[in-house]
């Protein structure tokens, strides 16, 4: 049976787009900062978000030279608990940590399983080998393969991150599907010839009027039933 729409292989990002890394880290914040209000939260989670954006952007760009998302992350605690004044080590150390314990959106596990019966899934993530091989156990989330960019020593959107994904799957771009909450992943996904879907969550980085994606869905379940082919009888 030939795949539907010509896709031979699906690819997820999966902060943002599979768990939900905003309200994990608000968590976090939360455990590691007791009697935190949601005012005091949401500034630290800016703290942390500018500190991750800043130092991959510093990459990017060239002006600091590659480290990934654990080291980037124990920055970023320490620069929370500096705001915080928290000085338990153990503490910083577990929240450093927060990136591993991230929740799915509820139709992430199911969705993913549904689309698996049909193509190959493939999980590429910026976050670090560790962090994603204990992100995907918390998680309960099943690829045929999860990818790291830490593999190729660079952050999304860089091509050459696109280009693990490419490789795992072993034929044409165009024949692989990026899936993302993240208007900016998804146009590097792109560049680099890929197929595009964009699923909406709460969090994530809305396509502009702009953007030519190949689907845009209001939720993962949405994507999964536009994709996988009916049976003869009507199931699926």
């Amino acid at each position: 049976m030939a795949e539907p729409y010509g896709i031979e292989v699906a690819v997820f990002d999966i902060l943002g787009t599979m768990v939900d890394e905003p309200g994990g880290l608000r968590a976090a914040i939360r455990e590691a900062v007791p009697g935190s209000d949601d005012a005091s939260v949401g500034q630290l989670l800016t703290v942390w978000r500018d500190h991750v954006e800043r130092e991959q952007q510093s990459i990017a760009e060239g002006g600091r030279a590659y480290a990934n998302t654990e080291v980037i992350d124990r920055e970023a605690a320490h620069r929370v608990a500096d705001h915080a004044r928290l000085t338990d080590p153990a503490a910083i150390a577990r929240l450093a940590t927060a990136s591993r314990r991230l929740k799915p959106w509820g139709d992430s596990v199911a969705g993913l399983t549904r689309l698996a019966r049909s193509f190959p899934v493939l999980g590429l993530s910026n976050a670090s080998r560790a962090t994603l091989l204990r992100l995907n156990a918390y998680a309960q989330l099943s690829w045929h393969q999860a990818l790291s960019a830490e593999d190729a020593r660079a952050y999304k959107p860089a091509p050459e991150v696109y280009r693990l994904a490419l490789d795992a799957a072993g034929c044409p771009p165009e024949l692989v599907l990026m899936v993302a909450a993240h208007a900016w992943d998804l146009r590097g996904a792109q560049a680099a010839g890929m197929r595009t879907a964009y699923v909406r969550r709460p969090v994530g980085d809305p396509p502009a009027s702009t953007d030519t994606f190949d689907w845009r869905a209001g939720s993962l379940d949405e994507l999964v039933t536009e994709l996988t082919p009916r049976s003869p009888s009507g199931g699926r």
